[in-house]
C-alpha cells in the first residue's frame, strides 16, 4: 500500500493537479474533519500560526488517521527534523534566495553526510519497527522539500534555485512577494507578472497561495500543479457570514 506522503511527492513529480490549505489552528480535530474531506493536502502554518513540536506531533498523528498528507511549513531550517520524524509528508521553507540555501535544505531532508540525524524511533521511523534499511529506503520516497519563492533576491536566483538536485518544488509567497518589490497590491500586474514567472520555472513542480474561490485556471495554465487556498479561518468566518445571511434574510438586517 502506498502512503499518503509517497502519493504526496509522486503526485508533485507527475504535476498532477492538487488543492490544500493552510492550518492556522493547532489542534488535530481541524485536522481530523479537513483531511477526511475532498482536499489532498494540509499545510500546518508553523511559521506564522502558534505551532510546536506538541502540537505538530498531535496533528500528525490525525492526518495518519484520515490519510491525510500534510505539509509543516517551518519558521526556519531548524525545525526540518522534528517536522520529519513526527511524519510530515513535507517541508516548507520560507524565504529561500540561493542555490547554496537550497543545496543546504536538501541535505538536511535526507539521511547521508551532514544531513539528516538518523533514528527510526519516532512515528516516520515506525517506532522503530522497520530495519535500517527499509528506513532509508521508503524515506527516500516519503519526503519532499518546497522552496517559497518570496523575495527579489529569490526571484533573481530563481534558475538555479529550481535546478537544485533533490528540490521538489517552489511554492510563490504573493504577500511576501508584494512587499518584497515595495508594492501594495497583492493582485498587482507587476505581481503576477513575476508570480508567472516563477510558476513557469523548468525541471520543477510549482504552487502558489490564492484566496477562496479564486480563479486558479490562469495559474494552473502558467504552470502551477499545486494550490493552497485559504485556511481553516476563511471557512469559520464564511460559514459565520453564512449564518448571518440565515437571520438576516428574515430580520431584514435589523
Amino acid at each position: 500500500m502506498v502512503s499518503a506522503n509517497a502519493r504526496f511527492k509522486q503526485a508533485l513529480a507527475e504535476r498532477k493537479l492538487m488543492v490544500g490549505c493552510f492550518i492556522k489552528t493547532p489542534h488535530p480535530i481541524i485536522i481530523e474533519v479537513l483531511g477526511a474531506g475532498p482536499l489532498d493536502f494540509l499545510v500546518l502554518d508553523a511559521e506564522h500560526a502558534p505551532f510546536d513540536r506538541t502540537s505538530i506531533d498531535a496533528c500528525l498523528l490525525a492526518a495518519r488517521a484520515v490519510d491525510c498528507p500534510v505539509v509543516v511549513r517551518v519558521p526556519d531550517p531548524s525545525w526540518i527534523l522534528s517536522a520529519l520524524d513526527c511524519g510530515a509528508a513535507a517541508v516548507m521553507v520560507p524565504h529561500v534566495v540561493s542555490r547554496a540555501q537550497a543545496d543546504a535544505l536538501v541535505r538536511a531532508l535526507h539521511y547521508g553526510p551532514g544531513g539528516r540525524g538518523f533514528t527510526a524511533s519516532p512515528r516516520a521511523g515506525g517506532y522503530g519497527a522497520r530495519k535500517l534499511d527499509e528506513h532509508l529506503e521508503q524515506t527516500a520516497r516519503e519526503v519532499s522539500l518546497i522552496a517559497q519563492i518570496e523575495d527579489v533576491e529569490g526571484v533573481d536566483n530563481l534558475a538555479e534555485i529550481a535546478a537544485t538536485p533533490g528540490l521538489d518544488a517552489l511554492f510563490v509567497g504573493r504577500a511576501d512577494l508584494t512587499v518584497s518589490y515595495g508594492l501594495r497590491d497583492f493582485f498587482s500586474e507587476k505581481t503576477t507578472e513575476i508570480t508567472r514567472r516563477v510558476l513557469g520555472a523548468p525541471g520543477v513542480a510549482t504552487g502558489l497561495f490564492c484566496a477562496p474561490n479564486e480563479d486558479i485556471a490562469p495559474w494552473v495554465a502558467a504552470g502551477a500543479s499545486f494550490v493552497v487556498a485559504g485556511s481553516e479561518h476563511n471557512f469559520l468566518a464564511a460559514g459565520g457570514a453564512a449564518l448571518g445571511r440565515m437571520r438576516d434574510s428574515v430580520t431584514g438586517g435589523k
